[in-house]
């Protein structure tokens, strides 16, 4: 079966998180050709190296990234370490996405924040250290380091990609990175808008646009999930974003404030007990659907698998390379992907397995 190296899925993306399910869930995505498993961090049992090691053992052909992680949670060296060893165990399959993080976060663990300037210097550090260099005396926005050294030489390094949704820092991936990865609930509008930031960028920069890879990510709830469930994966998982960061959300959308007010008033919202796609009652989440605007959720995937299909395959139109399924096994998006072989657009084939990668 010819793998679809244009798809994504995020691994273990539901409640309650099993890491135990990941090696399992990533030899049947695998044998029904998704492209790339992609690995989002939390601070409990979701740690990237690991999980993204055990993707590397687990399966043959699947593209592997985090998306993301954070490098102001590990020394350079360490992260170095890390992209090193997952580059190599997995032959070459492997990207490091990177990310902000949210800000209140890293206020209370007490870590520096993640800027853009800090970004940039991490993203050459890592370069230098898999080329072999020896970095002596360096002092920038990532820290400063009398002396670094991996003593080996990636050939080639793996590729770096940027986890974002601001035009700032779409603007400094197409400066800087090999791919981006944008966010879940965009709309069409708010994914060309992006394209363009992070295009018109790398033009600006003087590299080729075409050169990034742009993976949109499309919440994929079809029918075949049962109701509550279904509410839960798409007005729950929204819900708990605005719990976390809902200006840049809001401002990516160009979402009217006057909305999220009336999200909030939701006793889902107001009486959280934690995420709302964790810990929401169906009652609740009813209340969330009822009150969250169509326009928010109707560039997600829904219907049948055939609908869900379309609006995957619709999103090579917007001038992304790839698409992210989120928010359902590699189980639950069978069908679908079954029915997106029978529309497969011809320019999304061709892609590398490596999810930062594009053709040479």
């Amino acid at each position: 079966m010819d793998q679809l190296t244009e798809l994504g899925y995020y691994a273990l993306s539901r409640h309650p998180v099993t890491p135990s399910e990941l090696a399992a869930e990533a030899r049947f995505a695998d044998e029904i050709g998704l492209g790339t498993g992609f690995v989002s961090e939390r601070f409990n049992i979701k740690d990237a190296a690991a999980l993204c090691g055990a993707l590397a053992g687990a399966t043959e052909n699947l593209g592997i990234a985090t998306a993301a992680t954070n490098h102001n949670t590990r020394h350079p060296i360490v992260t170095a370490t890390m992209g090193a060893t997952l580059s190599e165990l997995s032959a070459g399959r492997f990207a490091l996405g990177l990310g902000r993080g949210i800000t209140p976060q890293w206020q209370i663990l007490g870590l520096p924040l993640v800027t853009g300037a800090g970004l940039r210097d991490i993203t050459g550090l890592l370069r230098r250290l898999w080329t072999g260099e020896m970095v002596i005396g360096h002092d920038g926005p990532a820290g400063s380091y009398p002396l670094l050294n991996l003593g080996v030489t990636l050939d080639p390094p793996p590729p770096i990609l940027l986890v974002t949704m601001s035009p700032r820092t779409l603007e400094l991936a197409g400066e800087i990175a090999d791919g981006v990865v944008l966010h879940t609930y965009f709309s069409d509008d708010a994914t060309r808008r992006a394209v363009a930031h992070v295009r018109g960028a790398a033009e600006r920069a003087g590299r080729d646009p075409a050169s990034i890879r742009i993976w949109s990510v499309v919440a994929t709830v079809g029918d075949h999930l049962d109701e509550t469930d279904r509410l839960r994966r798409l007005y729950g998982r929204l819900a708990t974003y605005l719990q976390g960061y809902p200006d840049q959300l809001m401002a990516a959308n160009a979402w009217d404030p006057t909305d999220l007010e009336r999200v909030r008033a939701t006793a889902a919202f107001s009486g959280a007990r934690g995420p709302i796609d964790a810990t929401a009652t169906a009652d609740e989440l009813a209340d969330l659907a009822a009150v969250i605007p169509n326009a928010w959720v109707a560039h997600s995937a829904t219907g049948s698998p055939s609908d869900c299909a379309k609006t995957v395959a619709a999103q090579f139109d917007l001038g992304v390379d790839s698409v992210i399924l989120h928010g359902a096994t590699p189980t639950e998006l069978a069908p679908v992907v079954s029915a997106y072989r029978d529309i497969r657009p011809d320019r999304a084939i061709g892609l590398p397995a490596n999810p930062g990668r594009v053709p040479s």
